[in-house]
This record gives structure tokens, sequence and C-alpha cells, in this order.
């Protein structure tokens, strides 16, 4: 068996496709294998692919599939793969250099997750922004470091023992705009071993064209669901008391401080916002006397008292001076 899996969804890609596969080669190694999934894309990152796979043949393969979005492309690619772990690598973005070596050297350490670090960049190839992926660093257990649920749910910044896939049947929702959030906490909850290690291995590229900076705010209505399809699994496996305030902080983070912000960012009169809130109260009534909102930076806390008094105006208003000053950085 392979050690490990790249496996990568391809979606009109093809201005960034080489540089993502020549991060990836390691020519020689026979422990892992690249897996790059045409989601029926309409370039020619499907051709690419094929050219780099005609040059590297027994290291990467190429499956073309009709298009069903990131989360299904992502399931074909977990379903064909031979490896023990899974990376899962968007196709517009790469791996910094040695970034492969060194994981492959880290899965010699047992785990079932292993959580690093990523850089943002711009597209002209500035750092923008350092990200921890977990605050703790080292060996743990999802029971003792909770927190986790409080942490950033990407699927891309981890590597996945593919076993908690095939085991418990968990894949990505297919056309979810929140793929990652409706599945990593349920992966967490079936892993023995976690490890963080701070290294940003990732390159994480920001572009205006990119599914989390696309101004659709209706689809945002649909954290919702990916919060019932985690709510719905920890229920199921006699977790939800356990890990009550844990959850709930983690839906108010990604409902309120993120969904209801880019909703309230492109139409601040949107009756989204107020949908959003209205569904959080329903599910959780008493989100206001979680302790884990005096740990939240003091911005956070005033947005969160602004949208709770539908006070939508000021709340775009902060935001909009808070885009100003973090453009002046960059």
């Amino acid at each position: 068996m392979r050690r490990l899996s790249v496996v990568i969804p391809i979606y009109q890609v093809e201005q960034y496709l080489p540089k993502c596969l020549d991060s990836v080669l390691l020519p020689g190694r026979e422990d892992y294998e690249i897996l790059c999934v045409d989601d029926g894309s309409p370039d020619r990152s499907g051709a690419i692919a094929e050219e780099y796979a005609a040059q590297h043949p027994g290291l990467i393969r190429v499956i073309h599939r009709e298009n069903g979005g990131l989360g299904a492309a992502r399931n074909t690619g977990l379903e064909a793969a031979e490896g023990e772990f899974l990376l899962f690598l968007d196709s517009d973005d790469c791996l910094a250099t040695r970034a492969l070596e060194e994981m492959l050297e880290e899965l010699r350490e047992p785990c079932d997750i292993l959580i690093f670090d990523y850089l943002c960049v711009g597209e002209d190839g500035r750092q923008l922004d350092y990200q921890t992926g977990c605050a703790r660093e080292g060996s743990f257990l999802f029971d003792n470091y909770r927190q986790l649920l409080l942490e950033l749910p990407s699927a891309c910044n981890k590597l996945w023992r593919r076993s908690l896939f095939t085991d418990s049947g968990i894949r990505f929702p297919g056309r979810l705009w929140f793929e990652d959030l409706a599945t990593c906490p349920r992966l967490y909850l079936r892993a023995e071993t976690i490890r963080a290690v701070h290294k940003p291995w990732l390159r994480y590229l920001q572009r205006a064209g990119s599914i989390t900076r696309a101004k659709n705010p209706s689809r945002n209505r649909e954290i919702i669901d990916a919060l019932q399809i985690v709510l719905k699994d920890y229920e199921e496996q006699g977790a939800l008391d356990d890990f009550a305030q844990e959850l709930e902080i983690m839906a108010v983070k990604h409902q309120l401080l993120a969904s209801t912000v880019r909703v309230n960012l492109a139409d601040p009169r949107s009756p989204l916002q107020r949908q959003l809130l209205e569904d959080l109260n329903g599910s959780f009534p008493d989100w206001r006397k979680n302790p884990y909102l005096s740990t939240l930076p003091a911005q956070h806390r005033l947005l969160l008292k602004l949208m709770d008094r539908r006070a939508y105006g000021a709340v775009h208003v902060l935001m909009r001076a808070n885009d100003l000053v973090r453009r002046k950085r960059v």
C-alpha cells in the first residue's frame, strides 16, 4: 500500500494547475500517488493533467467525470485512492518546497489526522497571512482538545487516514458550499490520535474567482445545512451533549461571524441576515450564555452584539473599515 494519495479536484484552473502539480512531484518515489479528478472542466485543465500523467506514468492518474462539484470530485478521488493517508489539495493552491517529503517523513509517527499550517498568498506570490492550523502542537486526543471544533475546519491543511472515510462511510457533500465544515468535525470524532505540526506546508491562493471569495450571498444559507449534518451525526454517535458548548460556539462563529458577515458585505439589507440569526436562535436558544464567548476577540464580540440587535448598517460600516485597514497592511 502506498503511504499517501494526493487528491486534486480540477475545474477551470488551467492557469494554476501546472504550478500545483509541480509542487507535488517527487519522481522516483513509489510511496505516494497523485490523483487528478477532472470534474468536467470546460477548459484545458483535464488535458494538462493528462500531459503530466504521460510524463510521470505510475505516479499520476487522471479521472474524468461529469461535473458534480468539489465535494463529489474529492469523493471520486478518495474512492480510487490506494494510499493509507489522503491529502486533498485544491488545484489553484500548491505545496511549499520539500513539503511533500516532510509530510511523508512526519507520517512515520502514528496518528489518524495530521494538521499543519499554511500561508495565504496573492496571485503575485506575495505572502498575505500566516494561518496556524491548530493551536496545539504534538499528539492529542479529540476528547482532550475539544476546542479543535473552533479551529478552521479545512480539509486541505490536514492529512487524513483513509480508513476514517472508508470505515465510517463519511463523504463530502456534493454541491454544498460548506463541504469542509460538514465533514471535518465528523472525522475528528472518529480519530484515535490527532497530531499538529507548526509547518506551513500549504500555499493557499487568494484569488477573486475562488469559491470562498465569490459574491453570491444567497449560498450562505447553506451553512445551516452543513451545521445540521454535523449536529445530526454527533447526536447519532452519542456525543452531542459532551461537545454541546463547542458545537454551539462553532455554529455562532460560522453562522454569524462568517456567513452573516459575507452576506452583509454584499448587501447590508439582505433578509438572509435575520434568517441566519433566527435559525441559530432556534437551534441554540442559550448561545449568548456560552462561556467561549468571553474568549473571542473584542471585535467579534462587538459584531455579535450588533447582529443580535439587528444593527446591520453598523455591522457593514465596521466591516468596511476593517477591510480598508487590512488592504493598507497588504
